[in-house]
């Protein structure tokens, strides 16, 4: 029975140290990583379209973006990981 409760507790303590990472802003079907696109690719197309790019990291299964649009204004930016596509963010 100790047993259990100790399996039971570190999948807890696991499961709320992922969400604690995740912003909950978007969250993507993304599949096997095996079948996502580069972030190098990513970056590519943002700085063609005059994005200054800070940082690129996952959050929720999608591509999480820092970056600053082509006014020069600041922002965080979701993608699809396969597709590359814009993700739409809850509201915070």
């Amino acid at each position: 029975m100790l047993n259990r409760y100790k399996t039971l507790t570190a999948a807890t303590l696991l499961a709320g140290f992922s969400m604690a990472h995740a912003t909950g802003l978007a969250t993507c079907d993304s599949g096997p990583r095996s079948g996502w696109q580069p972030t190098e690719k990513l970056e590519q197309q943002l700085k063609e379209k005059g994005y200054t790019v800070r940082r690129i990291k996952e959050d929720g299964g999608c591509y999480e973006v820092y970056a600053l649009n082509e006014k020069g204004e600041r922002g965080e930016f979701y993608f699809h990981p396969v597709t590359l596509a814009p993700v739409p963010t809850k509201a915070r």
